[in-house]
């Protein structure tokens, strides 16, 4: 929403509720400065103003918060593809939403809900990526070795272990990277449909 959108719709909303800035200012614990800037579009609010005036407007904070919807679909969309950089580096699918989201955290409708899913869901899956050989292929070759009965002898039992558990590192991280890309795109076109994103597994690690 451009600082014109902003002032006109706070002016209006001021002066169809009957109240004056000044008014307006100490409801809002704003100065009166700083009301009559983003009324003469000369600044832009915050998020955080934006609810403040809100508040004591008693509106919905999307009221002013709202923007351009499409161009908030399309920032959505370009957050959650993003993640893909995970590909060249596992961390990348972290750093690079988040950086997008910070950007415009105050600015882009639901970023904040669509983002924190995102990133839970990275950090579970670098999480689970970097436990594979230590639990996941250790618990495998167990289960192998109990079911079969082959632990004969140690010296033949590492060398077979050995070579499953490399294997089978690679057999679940390629897996793990299909998985990884199938959740981005899905989500993708469930953002494009204006439905919620869903991501499994994934720990809160984000919560506000």
């Amino acid at each position: 929403m451009t600082k014109e959108t902003i002032a006109q719709k706070l002016r209006a909303l001021r002066t169809s509720k009957g109240i004056s800035q000044e008014f307006l200012a100490d409801e809002a614990g704003l100065s009166l400065r700083t009301i009559q800037r983003i009324e003469n579009g000369d600044s832009k609010p915050s998020g955080a103003t934006c609810t403040k005036l809100a508040e004591a407007l008693k509106v919905d904070p999307q009221v002013l918060l709202d923007t351009d919807h499409s161009k908030d679909i399309a920032y959505l969309k370009k957050l959650s593809l993003s993640a893909l950089s995970f590909i060249l580096f596992p961390l990348l699918g972290i750093l690079v939403p988040a950086i997008l989201w910070v950007l415009k955290k105050d600015e882009v409708k639901n970023i904040n809900e669509v983002s924190r899913k995102l990133i839970n869901f990275q950090i579970t899956w670098v999480l689970l990526l970097l436990l594979t050989p230590y639990i996941f292929i250790p618990i495998i070759i167990w289960s192998i070795s109990i079911i079969f009965q082959i632990a004969t002898s140690p010296g033949t039992t590492n060398m077979s272990y050995f070579g499953l558990g490399y294997h089978g590192n690679m057999v679940i991280w390629i897996l793990m990277y299909i998985t990884n890309a199938t959740f981005i795109i899905i989500n993708t076109f469930r953002i494009h449909d204006q439905k919620d994103t869903k991501y499994y597994p994934k720990i809160r690690f984000i919560r506000a």
